[in-house]
Order: structure tokens, then sequence, then C-alpha cells
């Protein structure tokens, strides 16, 4: 199948192409579409319908949208659904680099690190046609940034069972214990089974 992933994003362009490796995975971007709606929601579900409503509108095909974030349990689930707008001041978007030394900062001294990034995916095969998944990859957050792979913030994900932070992980490790490949895999097998009833895709 020929899907959209409602995002401008080609590092998770990249994690849904390893995820959903027996479909083709393109971004409005490579159709001349440009994709940046206003993410109103108050949940990570309401953010990922607003997207792949959105792109479908667009696209009029199937399409898969994602809103993820990360939920720290001190900070009363900050970033949360704020993630990539977390510190932001007039309109001026911080760094990942920048957004992980604020959270160490207000985590500082801290000993409840315990968090979460949570991922909901929305599969919309048309307008009145969804499908909906959300998944978690626990953690805790480590004192200082480790880790050369992922992105925003995995350096500061540690995963105390493997002893490594998400930036660290290996893309073959990423995808099995993230958030992201937790919930793909649901979607995987939620598009499987669409496939199998669905002859016009």
């Amino acid at each position: 199948m020929h899907i959209y992933l409602a995002s401008g994003n080609r590092h998770k362009q990249e994690e849904f192409a390893a995820i959903l490796k027996d479909h083709q995975v393109s971004l409005p971007a490579d159709a001349g579409i440009e994709f940046n709606p206003d993410e109103t929601g108050k949940t990570f579900l309401e953010n990922a319908l607003l997207k792949a409503q959105a792109l479908y509108e667009s696209v009029k095909c199937p399409v898969i949208a994602d809103d993820s974030g990360l939920c720290i349990d001190a900070l009363g689930g900050k970033p949360g659904i704020y993630s990539a707008r977390y510190g932001m001041e007039n309109g001026i978007q911080l760094e990942a680099a920048e957004r992980n030394q604020l959270v160490l900062q207000q985590m500082k001294g801290i000993t409840n690190r315990s968090c979460r990034f949570v991922c909901c995916i929305v599969i919309m095969l048309d307008a009145n046609r969804f499908f909906t998944v959300q998944e978690t990859c626990e953690g805790v957050i480590a004192e200082e940034p480790h880790g050369e792979h992922g992105f925003g913030y995995d350096p500061i994900v540690y995963l105390p069972e493997l002893g490594k932070t998400v930036a660290e992980l290996t893309a073959e490790e990423k995808n099995r214990l993230s958030h992201r490949g937790k919930a793909g895999r649901l979607a995987v097998h939620c598009l499987s089974e669409i496939s199998k009833t669905e002859s016009t895709f």
C-alpha cells in the first residue's frame, strides 16, 4: 500500500518506513504539498486525528499520522503534547539539544525521574474510516545526555533494563522497543488485516 505520513520530518519517515517495510511511505513534500497543520488538540489522539484528517483532505488516499511526546511524572506529564514546542518563546522553537537541557535543568535534584514516550497512531483510509493505536516506552530521565542516534529527547531518556539511553540504541533495538515501534507494529497488523479485505489498496 502507498500511504502518506502526516509529517515533514525525514527522521520520522525513516522510522515509519522501517516499521511499515511492506508499504511505501511518502511525505506530503514528496507530492509537493506544504503540510503544517495547527495542532490544537489536548491529547495525543486528538492531534494525530487532526493531522490525519488534514492530510487526507489534500491527498484523498490512505494516510498515517502520529502524535508523540515525552511525559515526565515529576513535571505533571510535561512536556507531553507540547514536546516539540517545549520552551518556545515568541514563536521561536528551541533546538532539540536546548529542549533537553531545559528538561535536565527542571529535573535537577528530583529523585522521581520516571517518564515515558507516548505515541498515538491514526490510520485513515477515507474521511469516515480510521483506526487508532497508542503505545509507550517507559524509562527514566538521565542525569545528562548520552548517545548520538535518534532525535529529540532520545539522549536523555534512559532505559534501565538495557543500561542505555534511547539515543544509544541501534536502529533495530529502537524499532523493537520504542513507543513508535510498538504502536507501528500494531498499525502493521491493522493494515495487514485491511489489505486482506480491501482489494482497492
